[in-house]
């Protein structure tokens, strides 16, 4: 395989159906994307691999979603990794790429790189948050941080949430090709059931930490014998297969589900963008008194302010922000 084949497939989500099982699924690469949302801040390492495990879910969770606008998931917990947030923005046009950007806060004094990373969350909750943008109202699921992982608190949300048994499989990390720089590389499978019915009604208890349903606990004798032979062959998927770079996920797709007849519809190229602006900054600032505003203003005579996505540095005159300078400030 030449690696500009292997290129081709960087940075992409391909959906996919399983036809003998009534189940879909999406297969996730995040190369480039991945360094550039992570060379946006210096942030330790058991960071970087919350957001890099975070950022996946969102490129796959977002491609399944008719999106107009934005999709978001924000992790909140009271350990040292307060905040992990991204945003997956669907393309504006056809044959575009989607966006994808994401930033943490963290208390770097309370944190044990030594430790998962997934324990740093502490108690809290994982959400997800879809704006279809003007004129719609946002819609927004929460789910406890549970399950050892950000991928079991994203399935664990469909489940309770969606009544969609889904199974997330995962891999990312640092490597290194011959010749080439260090990167980050990371892949994917989501697979989804659709049910027919679902034998727990709204309100009882699943099987699962604290009662939350689990894949199981909402499918019927069949769906259930379909949903367990395809997750066993999810469960012989290698590492390398999911990052490649040699192995396209359609050869993957074969290889895990030739009898399950794959068919495959046209990938998702996804990119790292950012929407701030000045403009975008000003808005926020909007809400501001005059009073606040010189609060903010340096010494300069500017107002500052930075993107937590991309980094970006803002520099503004005080009498474009907030109320106007020459008020009283009061209101």
């Amino acid at each position: 395989m030449t690696l500009g084949s292997r290129i081709a497939w960087d940075d992409t989500v391909l959906p996919f159906q399983l036809d003998l099982a009534d189940i879909r699924g999406r297969v996730a690469r995040l190369d480039g994307v991945l360094d550039e949302v992570l060379a946006q801040h210096r942030y330790p390492a058991a960071i970087e691999a919350l957001i890099a495990e975070t950022a996946l879910l969102t490129a796959l969770i977002g491609q399944t979603i008719d999106l107009r606008w934005k999709l978001s998931l924000q992790v909140r917990g009271d350990g040292p990794a307060r905040l992990i947030a991204t945003d997956y923005y669907g393309p504006t046009k056809e044959g575009e790429p989607a966006r994808v950007r994401a930033y943490a806060s963290f208390d770097e004094d309370r944190l044990d790189e030594t430790a998962d990373p997934f324990s740093q969350i502490g108690n809290g909750y994982f959400a997800i948050l879809i704006d279809q943008g003007k004129g719609t109202a946002p819609y927004q699921g929460i789910t406890p941080i549970a399950g050892g992982s950000l991928s079991a608190c994203a399935e664990t949300y469909f489940a309770q949430s969606e009544q969609l048994p889904t199974r997330f499989q995962l891999t990312f990390g640092r490597s290194q090709q011959p010749g080439q720089e260090e990167g980050w590389r990371a892949g994917g499978v989501m697979l989804q059931h659709m049910p027919k019915a679902s034998p727990f009604a709204a309100g009882e208890g699943g099987t699962g930490e604290g009662g939350l349903l689990l894949a199981n606990d909402i499918l019927d004798d069949d769906e259930g014998e379909n949903w367990g032979r395809v997750n066993m062959l999810l469960d012989t998927v290698e590492e390398l297969e999911l990052i490649g770079p040699t192995v396209q996920p359609t050869e993957l797709l074969v290889r895990l589900f030739h009898e399950e007849q794959p068919r495959v519809f046209d990938p998702q190229p996804v990119k790292f963008g950012c929407t701030c602006s000045a403009d975008r900054v000003k808005a926020s600032l909007s809400i501001y008194s005059a009073k606040d505003i010189a609060h903010m203003t340096t010494d300069e005579g500017i107002v500052t302010a930075d993107c937590q996505f991309c980094g970006a540095h803002y520099e503004l005159e005080p009498e474009t922000l907030g109320f106007e300078a020459g008020g009283d400030g009061d209101d």
